[in-house]
Protein backbone atom coordinates (compact mmCIF):
# COMPACT_ATOMS: atom_id res chain seq x y z
CA UNK A 1 0.00 0.00 0.00
CA UNK A 2 3.15 2.13 0.66
CA UNK A 3 6.36 2.18 -0.70
CA UNK A 4 8.85 4.24 0.44
CA UNK A 5 12.02 3.83 -2.01
CA UNK A 6 14.97 5.07 -1.41
CA UNK A 7 13.99 8.37 0.32
CA UNK A 8 16.41 11.43 0.64
CA UNK A 9 15.64 14.80 2.23
CA UNK A 10 18.00 17.77 3.70
CA UNK A 11 17.09 21.21 4.88
CA UNK A 12 18.90 24.18 4.62
CA UNK A 13 19.85 26.18 7.46
CA UNK A 14 21.73 29.45 8.22
CA UNK A 15 21.72 32.89 6.75
CA UNK A 16 21.64 33.43 2.96
CA UNK A 17 24.24 32.87 1.06
CA UNK A 18 25.71 30.49 4.11
CA UNK A 19 23.05 27.99 4.10
CA UNK A 20 24.16 24.51 5.04
CA UNK A 21 22.48 21.69 3.67
CA UNK A 22 21.48 19.30 6.67
CA UNK A 23 20.70 15.42 5.45
CA UNK A 24 16.67 14.87 7.67
CA UNK A 25 15.89 11.62 5.84
CA UNK A 26 18.90 9.36 4.68
CA UNK A 27 17.99 6.59 2.11
CA UNK A 28 14.73 5.53 3.65
CA UNK A 29 13.45 1.91 2.17
CA UNK A 30 10.28 0.40 3.27
CA UNK A 31 6.97 -0.91 2.42
CA UNK A 32 3.43 -0.70 4.33
CA UNK A 33 0.87 -3.50 4.02
CA UNK A 34 -2.72 -2.74 3.47
CA UNK A 35 -4.30 -3.63 7.27
CA UNK A 36 -1.06 -3.17 8.97
CA UNK A 37 -0.03 -1.13 12.22
CA UNK A 38 3.28 0.38 11.66
CA UNK A 39 4.87 2.62 14.28
CA UNK A 40 8.06 4.90 13.05
CA UNK A 41 9.57 5.74 16.95
CA UNK A 42 12.38 8.47 17.36
CA UNK A 43 13.42 10.97 19.32
CA UNK A 44 12.40 14.81 18.84
CA UNK A 45 14.40 15.96 15.37
CA UNK A 46 15.03 12.24 14.38
CA UNK A 47 13.24 13.09 11.00
CA UNK A 48 10.37 11.31 12.27
CA UNK A 49 7.83 14.13 11.55
CA UNK A 50 9.60 14.98 7.90
CA UNK A 51 8.50 11.01 7.08
CA UNK A 52 5.03 11.47 7.60
CA UNK A 53 5.10 14.92 5.52
CA UNK A 54 6.68 13.39 2.81
CA UNK A 55 4.66 9.97 2.90
CA UNK A 56 1.04 12.36 2.97
CA UNK A 57 2.70 14.45 0.15
CA UNK A 58 2.99 18.00 1.75
CA UNK A 59 6.92 17.76 0.84
CA UNK A 60 8.36 16.15 -2.16
CA UNK A 61 11.76 13.78 -1.23
CA UNK A 62 14.75 15.35 -2.74
CA UNK A 63 15.75 11.84 -4.35
CA UNK A 64 13.47 8.62 -3.93
CA UNK A 65 9.88 8.24 -4.47
CA UNK A 66 7.17 7.48 -2.83
CA UNK A 67 3.96 5.51 -4.15
CA UNK A 68 0.67 4.90 -2.14
CA UNK A 69 -1.73 2.84 -4.09
CA UNK A 70 0.13 2.68 -6.97
CA UNK A 71 0.64 6.71 -6.88
CA UNK A 72 3.50 7.92 -6.74
CA UNK A 73 2.60 11.54 -5.17
CA UNK A 74 5.70 13.22 -5.84
CA UNK A 75 3.87 13.48 -10.05
CA UNK A 76 1.30 15.04 -9.42
CA UNK A 77 1.01 18.79 -9.09
CA UNK A 78 -0.10 20.47 -5.64
CA UNK A 79 -4.24 20.50 -6.69
CA UNK A 80 -3.95 16.97 -7.59
CA UNK A 81 -2.18 16.37 -3.92
CA UNK A 82 -4.79 17.92 -2.09
CA UNK A 83 -7.67 15.27 -3.93
CA UNK A 84 -5.23 12.61 -3.32
CA UNK A 85 -4.90 13.50 -0.09
CA UNK A 86 -8.45 13.60 0.65
CA UNK A 87 -9.33 10.26 -1.06
CA UNK A 88 -6.45 8.28 0.78
CA UNK A 89 -5.57 9.81 3.86
CA UNK A 90 -6.83 10.56 7.42
CA UNK A 91 -4.75 12.62 9.34
CA UNK A 92 -5.02 12.29 13.67
CA UNK A 93 -2.72 14.90 15.59
CA UNK A 94 -1.04 15.62 18.87
CA UNK A 95 -3.13 19.02 19.74
CA UNK A 96 -6.37 17.11 17.86
CA UNK A 97 -7.05 20.76 15.39
CA UNK A 98 -10.72 20.34 15.76
CA UNK A 99 -12.59 23.84 15.03
CA UNK A 100 -13.42 25.44 18.44
CA UNK A 101 -17.08 27.22 16.64
CA UNK A 102 -17.89 23.69 15.77
CA UNK A 103 -19.52 20.91 17.58
CA UNK A 104 -18.50 16.96 17.85
CA UNK A 105 -21.04 16.54 15.02
CA UNK A 106 -19.98 19.16 12.72
CA UNK A 107 -16.25 18.70 13.12
CA UNK A 108 -16.97 15.17 11.86
CA UNK A 109 -19.09 16.19 9.12
CA UNK A 110 -16.71 18.81 7.68
CA UNK A 111 -14.59 16.45 5.68
CA UNK A 112 -17.80 15.22 4.29
CA UNK A 113 -18.46 18.68 3.55
CA UNK A 114 -15.76 19.21 1.74
CA UNK A 115 -16.15 16.32 -0.64
CA UNK A 116 -20.00 17.79 -1.72
CA UNK A 117 -21.71 14.72 0.19
CA UNK A 118 -25.47 15.58 0.81
CA UNK A 119 -26.57 16.63 4.29
CA UNK A 120 -28.75 13.19 4.79
CA UNK A 121 -26.01 11.25 4.09
CA UNK A 122 -23.81 12.90 6.21
CA UNK A 123 -25.78 12.88 8.92
CA UNK A 124 -26.37 9.19 8.73
CA UNK A 125 -22.49 8.79 8.10
CA UNK A 126 -21.37 10.75 11.06
CA UNK A 127 -24.21 9.49 13.54
CA UNK A 128 -23.12 5.78 12.92
CA UNK A 129 -19.33 6.55 13.18
CA UNK A 130 -19.83 8.58 16.39
CA UNK A 131 -21.66 5.66 18.05
CA UNK A 132 -18.69 3.13 16.91
CA UNK A 133 -16.11 5.33 18.45
CA UNK A 134 -18.08 5.84 21.77
CA UNK A 135 -19.13 9.61 21.13
CA UNK A 136 -22.85 9.53 20.37
CA UNK A 137 -23.83 10.98 23.88
CA UNK A 138 -21.41 14.11 23.02
CA UNK A 139 -23.03 14.83 19.36
CA UNK A 140 -23.88 18.47 20.39
CA UNK A 141 -21.00 19.35 22.50
CA UNK A 142 -18.14 22.17 21.65
CA UNK A 143 -14.35 20.85 21.58
CA UNK A 144 -13.78 23.22 25.19
CA UNK A 145 -17.05 20.85 27.07
CA UNK A 146 -14.84 17.20 25.70
CA UNK A 147 -12.47 16.19 27.47
CA UNK A 148 -9.06 15.33 25.84
CA UNK A 149 -9.99 11.64 24.78
CA UNK A 150 -13.17 12.55 23.96
CA UNK A 151 -11.29 15.48 21.69
CA UNK A 152 -8.92 12.92 20.56
CA UNK A 153 -11.99 10.62 19.34
CA UNK A 154 -13.72 13.76 17.72
CA UNK A 155 -10.72 13.84 15.61
CA UNK A 156 -9.74 10.06 15.24
CA UNK A 157 -13.88 9.97 13.84
CA UNK A 158 -13.32 13.20 11.13
CA UNK A 159 -10.27 11.13 9.69
CA UNK A 160 -11.91 8.03 9.18
CA UNK A 161 -15.69 9.63 8.17
CA UNK A 162 -14.43 9.98 4.32
CA UNK A 163 -13.19 6.13 4.96
CA UNK A 164 -9.72 6.78 3.91
CA UNK A 165 -7.81 3.54 3.24
CA UNK A 166 -4.73 4.78 5.55
CA UNK A 167 -4.62 6.80 8.44
CA UNK A 168 -1.28 8.79 9.34
CA UNK A 169 -1.20 9.42 13.42
CA UNK A 170 1.27 12.18 14.62
CA UNK A 171 1.86 11.79 18.40
CA UNK A 172 -1.81 10.59 18.58
CA UNK A 173 -1.61 10.39 22.52
CA UNK A 174 1.03 12.93 23.20
CA UNK A 175 -1.75 15.23 25.17
CA UNK A 176 -3.35 12.10 26.96
CA UNK A 177 -2.92 10.83 30.38
CA UNK A 178 -1.77 7.29 30.82
CA UNK A 179 -5.50 5.99 31.17
CA UNK A 180 -6.68 8.02 28.06
CA UNK A 181 -3.64 7.03 26.18
CA UNK A 182 -4.83 3.32 26.61
CA UNK A 183 -8.18 3.63 26.03
CA UNK A 184 -7.11 5.22 22.81
CA UNK A 185 -4.09 2.91 21.92
CA UNK A 186 -7.30 0.13 22.41
CA UNK A 187 -9.54 2.43 19.85
CA UNK A 188 -7.22 2.34 17.15
CA UNK A 189 -6.41 -1.57 17.24
CA UNK A 190 -10.37 -2.02 17.15
CA UNK A 191 -10.55 0.10 13.69
CA UNK A 192 -7.61 -1.40 12.46
CA UNK A 193 -9.08 -5.10 13.06
CA UNK A 194 -12.58 -4.12 12.03
CA UNK A 195 -12.39 -1.62 9.78
CA UNK A 196 -9.07 -2.70 8.40
CA UNK A 197 -7.58 0.54 8.61
CA UNK A 198 -3.88 0.98 7.94
CA UNK A 199 -1.95 3.04 10.01
CA UNK A 200 1.17 4.78 10.22
CA UNK A 201 2.29 5.89 13.65
CA UNK A 202 4.34 8.58 14.43
CA UNK A 203 5.21 8.75 18.45
CA UNK A 204 8.14 8.56 20.61
CA UNK A 205 6.54 6.76 22.82
CA UNK A 206 7.71 2.97 22.87
CA UNK A 207 3.91 2.25 24.63
CA UNK A 208 1.83 3.86 22.05
CA UNK A 209 3.99 1.58 19.56
CA UNK A 210 3.81 -1.62 21.11
CA UNK A 211 0.26 -1.72 19.37
CA UNK A 212 1.99 -2.05 16.02
CA UNK A 213 2.45 -4.67 14.07
CA UNK A 214 6.12 -3.58 13.11
CA UNK A 215 8.00 -1.00 14.38
CA UNK A 216 11.18 1.07 12.94
CA UNK A 217 13.84 3.04 15.25
CA UNK A 218 14.48 6.06 13.84
CA UNK A 219 17.71 7.85 14.11
CA UNK A 220 19.09 10.84 12.63
CA UNK A 221 17.40 10.12 9.53
CA UNK A 222 17.73 6.08 9.55
CA UNK A 223 15.48 3.74 10.03
CA UNK A 224 16.15 0.15 11.61
CA UNK A 225 13.34 -2.25 11.76
CA UNK A 226 12.67 -4.05 15.23
CA UNK A 227 10.79 -7.49 14.95
CA UNK A 228 7.40 -7.16 16.27
CA UNK A 229 5.57 -10.51 15.13
CA UNK A 230 4.27 -11.22 18.52
CA UNK A 231 1.82 -8.23 18.50
CA UNK A 232 0.33 -10.02 15.12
Amino acid sequence: MIHVNNVNHTFLIGKKGKEKKVPVLKGLTFNVQEGEIVAVVGKSGSGKSTLLNTIAGFMSPEQGSIIINGQETAALNETERAEFRLNNFGFIFQSFQLMPGLTAFENIELPLKLKGVSPKKRKVSVLQLMKKVGLESVSDHYPNELSGGQQQRVSIARALITNPPILLADEPTGSLDSETEQDILMLIQDLNQTMGVTFVIITHDDEVASIAHRKFKMHDGELKKEDMSHVI
